[in-house]
């Protein structure tokens, strides 16, 4: 555990007073993202499974790197897209930053290595549940001229990017004319003001040799590429699930008419029947879609949320249970299961459910919060504590996980795992002050 240590040293460092934006966990959107990068990150010389795809929330459409680990994306960027094409363009784009190495040699060049990989660790990690409102929120903005030397490229490595991301493109059978329609979008901008331009167009510039330059990558790497139809499957997925939970729930069953896929028009009505709070009609719904979709196990996890959140706890716990034996290593999924364990009084079996959880992902807040409660409820204080402890530790509160830390380590058996955790707390927080 010595890497929560350094993570949340780095996170207390670089968390700087600025605009707070929440990360959405979703396992259903993370997948679909996935498998939308998947064949990009292949193609640009990149572990799929180390890259992760997460989603910020934010109607700003925007997109960006920070370290290898993570490409973040804003829900703005996605709604505002209209082909899987366009996102996969902007996921290869983004990848070639991080294949190119413009970001660790910027790193280099501000001297703070450590610390800006610190950043990304942070910002990968403190993510948070999508249950309680603001308590996903992290701190994207550093100082100023930090945020200027991180998020911004310059020419020439914009248009490395573009040529790269679109030879990632046609090296994956994917359909480089998404390029063009980003371009498109964001054609113009260079003309407003700064504080007009959207974020995305800020930190990478459109201007109108850069779009000759792209247009000239796509005809020289074959932009006639057919689209995909399993790809555009998942990014109407995606969308469809962002715009349920972003929008009204009278415009998403507006919009849930339009769709052509019919698990995805069901997945909208059933989120929009949810947010009305008209429970019974939402799982009716989800039941429905799931006779066309028994083995998938992210559908079976929205029947488990809408159930588990309209109290129906007995139907959730079965409902999530079915998705964590159809994907039982999604720690967001396992998460889940063990929060609706808990709401129904099970807590022994949501201590061994969350801990499986725990075990692939210690940086869930949400987790560690329904973790610790369950240990309380069933009579271990000690490890109440310790979960608590590194929860604030998580969020950069290093007093109050000290004081949780201290309390545990008291009660822990000495050089056991649980109390070297705490130790590491401990020695994270002193190094704060």
């Amino acid at each position: 555990m010595r890497l929560l240590a350094s993570f949340v040293v780095m996170f207390a460092l670089l968390a700087l007073p600025a605009r707070a934006q929440s990360l959405i966990r979703d396992a259903d959107i993370e997948h679909a993202l996935a498998q939308l990068a998947r064949p990009i990150l292949q193609a640009a010389g990149l572990s799929p499974p180390q890259v992760k795809i997460l989603l910020i929330d934010s109607r700003i459409p925007n997109a960006f790197v920070i370290d290898s680990r993570a490409i973040f994306i804003h829900t703005g960027m996605i709604t505002r897209l209209k082909s899987a094409e366009a996102l996969q363009s902007v996921i290869a784009h983004e990848a070639a930053h991080i294949a190119n190495g413009h970001i660790s040699r910027r790193m280099s060049q501000l001297g703070t290595r450590n610390n800006i990989t610190g950043l990304g660790i942070a910002l990968a990690a403190a993510v948070a549940a999508s249950g309680a409102k603001g308590s996903g929120a992290i701190a994207l903005g550093v100082a100023s001229s930090a945020q200027r030397s991180l998020l911004s490229h310059s020419r020439a490595e914009e248009s490395s990017a573009d040529q790269s991301a679109v030879r990632y493109l046609a090296a994956s059978g994917i359909s480089t004319r998404g390029a063009i329609e980003v371009h498109d979008i964001f054609k113009g901008q260079d003309v407003l003001s700064q504080s007009r331009q959207d974020p995305y167009a800020r930190s990478h510039p459109f201007t109108r040799n850069r779009e000759r330059a792209m247009e000239g990558y796509v005809n020289a790497y074959g932009g006639d590429i057919p689209f995909s139809d399993t790809s555009r499957y998942w990014f109407e997925r995606a969308k469809g699930k962002i715009w349920g939970f972003q929008q009204a729930p009278k415009s998403t069953l507006r919009r849930a008419k339009q769709m052509a896929t019919g698990d995805i028009k069901l997945m909208m009505e059933a989120i929009a029947y949810h947010r009305r709070a008209q429970t019974s009609k939402a799982a009716g719904v989800m039941q429905k879609l799931l006779k066309s979709r028994p083995n998938d196990a992210y559908y079976h996890e929205l029947l488990g949320q809408v159930l588990l959140e309209g109290r129906q706890y007995k139907a959730a716990v079965n409902a999530y249970g079915r998705a964590a034996k159809l994907a039982p290593k999604n720690t967001l999924i396992l998460a889940g299961y063990g929060r609706a364990l808990l709401a129904a009084g099970q807590a022994k079996s949501a201590v061994e459910v969350l801990e499986r959880a725990r075990s692939r992902d210690f940086r869930d807040p949400a987790a560690l919060r329904d973790l610790g409660n369950a240990y309380a409820k069933t009579g271990r204080p000690a490890m109440a504590s310790l979960l608590v402890a590194e929860r604030y530790a998580l969020r950069g509160r290093f007093q109050d996980a000290a004081l949780h830390a201290e309390r545990a380590a008291g009660r822990l058996p000495r050089g056991s795992g649980p109390w070297q955790r705490a130790q590491d707390v401990l020695s994270a927080a002193q190094r704060q002050k």
